[in-house]
């Protein structure tokens, strides 16, 4: 176990796409990174996000956590402490979607409904709430913090909160729900930490590749590419980017949900 003098960030949803690219991110960046994953179906991912921080010289942890379990978080993040005694960001990546058009409204029923809140918005309330007093104790300049930048929060939601599109009604919904929620945490964690939201439009790697055939992905890329005014999806290290500069060069930016949406909103307006 380690009392760490070097900054530590929380990623949950680290095994893969935008959660795996922040991990590195951050590793890179000199940081000690808590690497979230879900269960054993995601484990050997996490494993090797694992490996790729350590190769970069970071201190790097896999935890399990289910974000939907109050009490699977609270346990991870006495983990983390436990090991590092401080946490300087948590990035909430962790997140879920099923597929099912807007116009089919029977297609969804209350259970949908609350799956999806039960990963996409419940769960990352209950993984900052878990990780909040130890976030404030580092801000404050606990941990071997100086205390000179307040901790961050980042949450990742999505374009489809701001617009209402996306895989689903309930995934809109969810992430519409993010957004709000990074609103009040902006206001009651602070002044010791900073809570912000980026809403990424499409992104290549992203949850929708893992919820739809080969074919039907290719085809939403083709056509996200089309739409979009810069004519290009993102990729997840640009969401990485965004999250690292949100964590560690923006001591003036709070409550604020940043599109990168290669121009998608500016087009629909």
């Amino acid at each position: 176990m380690s009392n760490s003098s070097k900054p530590v960030c929380i990623v949950t949803g680290a095994a893969t796409g935008i959660g795996a690219a922040t991990a590195l991110r951050f590793a890179r960046g000199g940081w000690s990174v808590a690497i979230g994953n879900f269960n054993d179906s995601t484990r050997g991912a996490a494993l090797s996000v694992e490996a790729d921080c350590r190769a970069h010289g970071a201190d790097a942890l896999v935890f399990d956590v289910d974000v939907g379990d109050d009490e699977a978080c609270r346990q991870a993040v006495a983990a983390i402490t436990a090991r590092w005694h401080r946490a300087d960001a948590l990035v909430n990546c962790a997140g879920t979607t099923r597929v099912i058009p807007h116009h089919d409204l029977d297609a969804i029923d209350a259970a949908e409904f609350e799956r999806i809140y039960r990963v996409n918005t419940i769960g990352l309330f209950q993984m900052t709430r878990a990780a909040a007093p130890l976030l404030r104790e580092t801000g404050r300049g606990g941990g071997d913090g100086d205390g000179s930048i307040s901790t961050s929060v980042v949450n990742i939601s999505s374009l489809a909160g701001l617009n209402g599109t996306g895989s689903s009604i309930a995934y809109a919904a969810s992430k519409g729900a993010v957004n709000t929620i990074t609103l009040s945490l902006a206001r009651s964690l602070a002044p010791h930490v900073r809570v912000n939201a980026i809403a990424p439009g499409m992104v290549d790697d992203g949850l929708l590749l893992r919820a739809l055939e080969a074919d039907a992905y290719a085809g939403v890329i083709d056509r996200m590419t089309t739409n979009a005014p810069l004519k290009r999806v993102a990729q997840p290290a640009e969401i990485a980017e965004l999250a690292w500069f949100l964590a560690t060069q923006a001591p003036a930016i709070t409550g604020q949900v940043i599109a990168a949406d290669n121009g998608l909103l500016v087009a629909a307006s």
